[in-house]
């Protein structure tokens, strides 16, 4: 028994520094990765955005990024772009998600928009537009075949190009990703819920309202604000499909850094991309904060 009690420590307080030494070397690749990759482009942005073109600190790009008219206006159109095709897909995709939940497991519903939602999602840019220009376009196949049932889409004042076509097109990846954000949710439902909620007396739409809802909320407002940030970032997409008519914050920034509109307004493009991190940074935060909120419903 004494021999016993002078034994050393157990092995696990002495290895586990030594584990956590080689999980953190395993993370250096990524730190690196982060470093050159997000940390050097964003601290490019920051100081340029915070001086002049002589290197001397001014927040002149910062107030002209927020408050001449162009650049207004193209925050002010992508924010409603993105709002609206952040709805539009988180509306559509939770009806389709909870149709593949509640379909029966291996059909062929629940197959095709697994697989199809997890190829769309990620199906934007120069591809995409092209697709569009060649369905709805002037020429397109489906506005051909619906002006020959009579229903001529340019007569009645539809353009691929602006800003309606613009945000069908984001709606074509919006909902597949809304798909893919919102099944774990639905999943997490526990069906004991809804037989007690029966048992109760309450209606299907009682249960959506006083139960699931309340439970998906948190859920639903982060994969809404992803949809956002999603649209609210996407840029070859709209300059494949407007060529930079449409006033939008991405395309601002191209146009600002290339010279294409103003010379010398370098500084101001890279003020309009520290906006955008700031942007994209409230959207981050809170995701995380609904999240974390819908964690509360995961652990159980």
């Amino acid at each position: 028994m004494t021999s016993l009690l002078e034994q050393p420590a157990a092995p696990t307080e002495t290895v586990r520094p030594a584990r956590n030494r080689r999980a953190a070397l395993g993370l250096l690749p990524f730190a690196a990765y982060l470093l050159v990759f997000l940390g050097g482009p964003l601290y490019f942005v920051v100081t340029g955005a915070l001086t002049d073109s002589g290197g001397r600190p001014t927040f002149a790009n910062v107030l002209a990024s927020v408050t001449e008219p162009q650049y207004r206006l193209a925050f002010a159109s992508s924010l409603l772009l993105s709002a609206v095709t952040a709805l539009i897909g988180a509306v559509f995709g939770v009806f389709l998600a909870q149709a593949v939940i509640t379909s029966r497991p291996g059909s062929p519903l629940r197959r095709i928009v697994s697989t199809a939602s997890g190829v769309l999602a990620y199906f934007g840019g120069v591809p995409l537009a092209f697709a569009f220009i060649g369905a709805l376009g002037q020429t397109g196949l489906a506005t051909i075949f619906l002006r020959g049932i009579g229903i001529d889409l340019y007569a009645a004042g539809f353009r691929i190009d602006s800003l309606t076509g613009l945000g069908l097109t984001y709606v074509y990846f919006q909902i597949p990703l809304m798909v893919i954000l919102i099944t774990p949710a639905l999943e997490g439902l526990l069906p004991q819920w809804r037989e007690a909620a029966e048992n109760l007396g309450a209606s299907a739409w009682s249960y959506w309202r006083h139960i699931a809802l309340p439970v998906l909320a948190p859920a639903l407002g982060g994969a809404t604000l992803v949809l956002f940030g999603n649209a609210f970032a996407a840029y070859a997409t709209a300059l494949a499909l407007t060529s930079g008519s449409i006033p939008l914050v991405t395309t601002s920034i191209a146009s600002a850094l290339s010279g294409n509109v103003l010379a010398n307004q370098q500084n101001v493009g890279l003020a309009l991309g520290l906006d955008m991190v700031v942007v994209i940074g409230i959207v981050m935060v809170g995701y995380l904060l609904l999240q974390r909120r819908a964690a509360k419903w995961t652990a159980r």
